[in-house]
């Protein structure tokens, strides 16, 4: 799945797929993007274990198998992530996940009022370009009075909105 900000590229999803090795991930990576950052995300194969392990046991074994990913493959994702901040103009950050474990590593954290991850900078940003709020700080502030309680269902709602707005613009006159 990709989500993406006004002007990304929209082909972060297929350079990523066609420049990972094919045997890191089962699938197809999940690319997230926003202003900073790049985020890919992938489905680690499940450890081999009994059948009656126990849940620490299961829990532990895929922790271990996304630790092991991340330092296995340092060298090889440090490279990507140079080639595709070249390429794209952002910080590249990692993360692995195994059955119900997901870790995130090497991700950026941007100060707006304080330190925000990317879903949180999705927000604030979705926010702006819609001229709900003239800033992050003030769309920060904006959710944390309004819209706590439906932010998914009201978030959504606006981006869809915007699809309508962006497509209006490119069918109207030229200047």
């Amino acid at each position: 799945m990709e989500k993406s900000w006004e002007g990304e590229p929209k082909n972060l999803s297929g350079w990523f797929a066609g420049r990972l090795p094919g045997d890191w991930f089962e699938g197809p990576p999940e690319v997230t993007a926003d202003r900073e950052e790049i985020l890919v995300v992938g489905r680690l194969s499940e450890p081999r274990l009994p059948e009656d392990a126990e849940q620490e046991t299961v829990a532990a074994a895929r922790a271990a198998r996304i630790d092991g990913f991340r330092e296995d493959t340092r060298a090889q994702r440090m490279r990507i992530a140079d080639e595709a901040e070249r390429r794209f103009g952002r910080r590249v950050s990692w993360g692995a996940e195994c059955g119900d474990v997901r870790k995130l590593f090497t991700t950026l954290s941007v100060p707006t009022m304080t330190r925000l991850h990317m879903p949180e900078r999705q927000v604030l940003d979705t926010l702006v370009d819609a001229g709900v709020a003239r800033s992050r700080s003030h769309a920060l502030a904006w959710c944390v009075r309004l819209v706590a309680e439906r932010q998914d269902e009201w978030l959504r709602d606006l981006r869809e909105a915007l699809a309508h707005v962006e497509r209006a613009r490119a069918e109207g006159p030229k200047s």
